[in-house]
């Protein structure tokens, strides 16, 4: 798996993880998705994602958008 792929699974976790929390405790878990949301928003104009700088350091391969 590359950066790419493991920033959209866990994108892709963090987005229903926050729709669990809506539905069994608190609206509040919207901040959750907006915040998941604002990311992945500001990563495709500046390039910068703090979770692909992660998994690039955990050894995970670099994709066509995080290297």
């Amino acid at each position: 798996m590359n950066i790419d792929k493991a920033v959209m699974a866990f994108a892709g976790a963090m987005i229903l993880l926050s729709v669990a929390i809506v539905y069994f405790i608190s609206p509040w878990g919207l901040a959750l998705t907006t915040f998941v949301g604002l990311n992945l928003l500001q990563a495709s104009f500046t390039g910068f994602c703090p979770a692909a700088k992660i998994f690039g350091k955990l050894g995970f391969q670099p994709g066509n958008a995080f290297k």
